[in-house]
């Protein structure tokens, strides 16, 4: 066995690896998961707040509790 034929056995190895990573990811059982995940960015759990606006309360409370 010289170094080409390890190198065709891993090359094979790592294919059947790939083949089984894409058949897990696209499995029907994954889907409902992959769903939840794909709504996430439209939740709308709660409001989001511009930076400049939460800098701008907190100088406000700093204000606040140094009077």
């Amino acid at each position: 066995m010289d170094i080409n034929d390890l190198r065709t056995v891993i090359t094979v190895l790592l294919f059947v690896v790939f083949i089984g990573i894409v058949w897990w990811a696209y499995s029907d059982r994954r889907k409902q998961a992959y769903d939840e995940a794909a709504r996430i960015p439209l939740d709308e759990d709660s409001p989001l707040i511009p930076k400049a606006a939460s800098a701008t309360q907190g100088n406000e409370k700093q204000e606040e509790k140094t009077s």
